[in-house]
């Protein structure tokens, strides 16, 4: 299974961009994948940072690349 950060260098050689870990996370539960509890969030009910809704057709492209999805 990839990491946050191979998902961070495939989106940022292939289309130039820099991600956010918490805008993988996020896309991540969006699509209904198991998260581990981060012990720096604050609150497990709220984001602070969602993902971009014109990032996240990059990341669930690089997370199919990497065998995510």
């Amino acid at each position: 299974m990839a990491t946050y950060r191979d998902i961070q260098e495939d989106v940022r050689r292939r289309y130039g961009r820099a991600i956010k870990t918490c805008w993988i996370a996020h896309v991540t539960e969006l699509n209904g994948l198991d998260l581990r509890p981060a012990p720096n969030r604050l609150s497990a009910a709220k984001r602070v940072n969602p993902c971009p809704p014109d990032v996240r057709p990059l990341i669930e492209d690089s997370m199919r690349r990497l065998g995510m999805l």
